[in-house]
């Protein structure tokens, strides 16, 4: 059962709690695996079949065969266990995390050296901003 977490209403944020760690183990473990040659091969050579040998959801096996990492991370998955798919695949952490905020790797990078995103209205579900549900005022 899920406890009421309050930083659930900080904009775009999933924080690995263990609630989080429970639920993406067996995603988390399959990432692990990566970290072996003969294991990338097996996975490269046939990604479904590679991943259905895992205790993996569904909704998690879609995720990985898509490279949404936005959905990995909310099934469960952390981003440091994540990395080994997109090392696996030949993507920089940069190149990943460009991909997570729809951004090029140019764009990201380029953000990240002017200081990163603006904090005004992106703090707390309810503040105006284009991240934020409307106001209910």
């Amino acid at each position: 059962m899920a406890l009421d977490k309050e930083f659930k209403e900080i904009p775009g944020t999933i924080v690995f709690d263990a609630e989080q760690s429970r639920r993406g183990y067996w995603l988390n473990q399959f990432c692990m695996s990566l970290m072996k040659a003969e294991n990338r091969a097996k996975f490269k050579a046939d990604e479904r079949a590679y991943l259905d040998g895992w205790k993996l959801t569904e909704e998690q096996k879609q995720a990985v065969l898509d490279r949404d990492l936005n959905r990995m991370m909310a099934l469960g998955g952390n981003i440091y266990f994540l990395s080994k798919i997109g090392a696996t695949d030949g993507k920089s952490f940069q190149q990943m995390a460009g991909s997570m905020t729809g951004m090029s790797e140019q764009e990201y990078r380029d953000m990240m050296i002017r200081g990163g995103r603006k904090i005004d209205g992106n703090r707390r579900i309810g503040e105006d901003g284009d991240a934020q549900r409307p106001r209910k005022d």
